[in-house]
């Protein structure tokens, strides 16, 4: 029998991020996978700050860059009759907007990239495999029993027909959408799979032409009468700058899958392109199903889901692998003190407590924004006949110089704008506030927002938030606050008459068998604030104490030196790791 610390079941971007995680903690993992080979097709492909911020932390942000197809050329969202024809207006979203590309500046050292599946999800996995992680594919999991002491999974060598065991400590399930793990141990779910049905196709093509003066991930394409995605709504996403592409429409769920062959596929994208005589190369086609469901929790005994298995949903607002992501780096460092014996099983509980509720958020907002397609087909008058040449003459007469040209113009443009909360939703992205026992605050009131949730991340030192970053200085060298904090250890952030500090948490860290980083930030400190952005973001006095949680979400504060530094450290961390 193979035993192993953690058995992760599925290489997408949460268990390769768990494995990727668990290693650079030093704990022993392995992964299984039923398939022989990594993602074969571009699938998620967004990468929001947050989860480059997570990239960044397992020093992976520089191998994302070096593949992704960078912001300056992911923002016009472009909606038009074909990529060859007219357009009828575009968003500026991702961040290009003047104010919001100030906003995402000052929010992370990170910038948000396009970054395809086929490409993340091998950084990721070759990061776990190079840091230890056992990865066996072609292996597929088949079942798991329990007991008080850890995990038996059983599962088969699809090369051989070998079945065999693999005993666990704590067991991963990241395997995806029909995740067998989530059924076996009882998720509770809510919602419902199957809402809506969607094929891909994935071509190659040179579109140069008609795309790189308004560089997009996305164009949207509204074609009345053509039979894809409903009211002649196609989508054209951009893989690889200009020559590599993903189409997407739908087809109605309670009919038959249609059967598209490689002649049907490339004469779709002829439509959309608008021009017949681009050379198409169709790659792929595949079907999936629009979910609306989420877990209400997230593991069961010493089982855990992440990813896909817990949140099924659209890929509007490219949530899905980011939120995966997240799920693993919520989780890994919890299971890293629990396995070592620093924190008491209870540590793990707060893994639903803090990631349900962003799960079912995201699975609502994705399904949220295809309905505010709505008023971009009303604005054209597309909803108000099922006539192909009256929806073609209303669409015309937005160009008129009547008061019904003029309202379809107002209405179009106001339509289209209202998409931010797809294409542009930041506070969505970074605005995740946790509440769990491995947050302490004291009985503080939770701090409210002040502007749109949805839209504006609004960065707090409260703890459960996320650490504001700013830009520090040692050496004559730029650093965020985030680059001294993570790595798996637990971080005090404090400032000048702070000193107490360091040796409470070399008294407590010894005590707690706890590694605790102390970083001073101020004139003659450990780092300098020659900007003044920390001062302005950490909501303490110089002396006061933020305690950071290795995945950067802030675990506690003091605003001030306490009485007792030593007993309040103490205090806070036994009550965190449940000692």
């Amino acid at each position: 029998m193979l035993e192993t610390e953690i058995l992760i079941v599925g290489s997408g971007p949460a268990g390769s991020a768990a494995a990727a995680l668990l290693s650079s903690y030093g704990i022993d993992n392995v992964l299984v996978t039923k398939y022989r080979w990594l993602a074969d097709t571009p699938r998620a492909h967004i990468t929001n700050q947050r989860t480059m911020e997570v990239l960044r932390d397992l020093g992976l942000e520089g191998d994302a860059m070096l593949y992704a197809t960078p912001n300056r050329l992911m923002g016009n969202t472009v909606f038009c009759t074909s990529l060859a024809g007219e357009e009828l207006g575009r968003l500026r979203g991702w961040g290009s907007d003047y104010f919001s590309n100030a906003r995402h500046r000052i929010a992370s050292p990170t910038e948000m990239v396009d970054l395809p599946q086929t490409f993340l999800e091998p950084i990721l996995f070759g990061a776990a495999c190079a840091r230890g992680t056992k990865a066996r594919l072609s292996t597929e999991y088949l079942a798991l029993e329990q007991d008080e002491n850890g995990v038996t999974a059983t599962v088969r060598d699809r090369v051989t027909g070998e079945t065999y065991q693999i005993r666990a400590k704590y067991l991963i399930g990241a395997d995806g959408g029909r995740s067998k793990v989530a059924e076996d141990i009882g998720l509770p779910m809510e919602g419902k799979m199957g809402v809506g049905g969607s094929i891909n196709i994935v071509f190659k093509a040179d579109l140069a032409r008609y795309v790189a003066h308004r560089p997009s991930v996305l164009y949207w394409v509204l074609q009345p009468g053509s039979d894809v995605g409903g009211i002649g709504m196609g989508l054209v996403r951009m893989v690889r700058p200009w020559n590599e592409w993903l189409i997407v429409w739908g087809y109605d769920i309670n009919d038959e899958q249609p059967e598209i062959t490689e002649d049907y596929a490339r004469g779709v994208a002829h439509a959309l392109i608008g021009d017949d005589t681009v050379p198409v190369e169709i790659t792929s086609v595949s079907a999936w199903t629009v979910n609306h469901m989420s877990a209400r929790e997230y593991s069961r005994g010493r089982v855990f889901c992440m990813g896909d298995a817990v949140h099924r949903h659209p890929p509007s607002n490219g949530l899905g692998s980011n939120t995966s992501i997240q799920d693993a780096f919520n989780l890994a460092w919890k299971l890293a003190l629990v396995v070592r014996g620093t924190a008491a099983p209870a540590l793990l509980d707060t893994y639903t407590a803090e990631r349900s509720p962003i799960g079912k958020q995201i699975v609502d907002r994705a399904n949220k924004s295809i309905s505010e397609t709505a008023p971009i087909f009303k604005s054209l008058g597309l909803l108000d006949t099922t006539d192909p040449d009256v929806m073609l003459a209303n669409m015309q007469s937005r160009k008129e110089n009547t008061e019904e040209g003029r309202e379809r113009r107002k209405a179009l443009r106001d339509a289209i704008a209202f998409k931010r909360y797809e294409f542009d939703a930041h506070g969505v992205e970074m605005n995740q506030r946790y509440q769990s026992a491995a947050v302490i605050t004291d009985d503080a009131p939770l701090p409210g927002f002040t502007e749109d949730p949805e839209l504006v991340f609004q960065p707090s030192a409260f703890p459960g938030a996320r650490l504001p970053h700013a830009w520090i200085e040692k050496n004559g060298r730029d650093i965020s606050t985030l680059d001294v904090t993570g790595h798996g250890k637990f971080t005090l952030l404090t400032g000048i008459g702070g000193d107490p500090w360091s040796e409470a948490a070399r008294t407590v860290g010894a005590e707690l068998d706890l590694a605790i980083d102390v970083v001073s930030i101020g004139p003659e400190q450990d780092y300098q604030d020659n900007y003044g952005d920390w001062s302005r973001s950490r909501e303490i006095e110089d002396h006061g104490a933020i305690l950071v949680r290795p995945d950067h979400f802030i675990a506690w504060r003091s605003t001030a030196l306490p009485a007792d530094p030593i007993s309040e450290l103490r205090r806070v961390l036994v009550a965190i790791l449940g000692r």
